[in-house]
């Protein structure tokens, strides 16, 4: 389940950032509004544009599974790779010199 999850949130996220990107941002008809006859104002709205309800659309879903996925990976049920306790062997201490350790002139 959670991995079909995964994999939607990053369709949806790949989606969502080619619909932003393949629309026209609000100042693109910046010069048509200095007498080139545009209906629309200069960064107002755009009224139904079909592209802005998909993209709605698209951000609810991505919205939705991001929430579901921090919900499942908050609980208490969910399983981590961090151990409880960390202990260490014990051959992993140095070794000590042994005998004299005084220098040789």
């Amino acid at each position: 389940m959670i991995t079909v999850l995964i994999g939607i949130h990053i369709l949806v996220s790949l989606s969502l950032i080619v619909i932003i990107l393949l629309q026209m941002g609000k100042g693109a008809q910046a010069g048509a509004s200095f007498g080139a006859g545009s209906s629309q104002t200069m960064f107002g709205s755009t009224g139904g544009n079909p592209m802005t309800k998909v993209t709605a659309g698209v951000a609810i879903v991505f919205m939705l599974t991001s929430l579901s996925l921090a919900y499942y990976y908050g609980s208490p049920a969910s399983k981590t790779i961090m151990p409880g306790t960390v202990t260490a062997p014990a051959s992993s201490a140095p070794a000590l010199p042994t005998g004299d350790t005084t220098p040789q002139q």
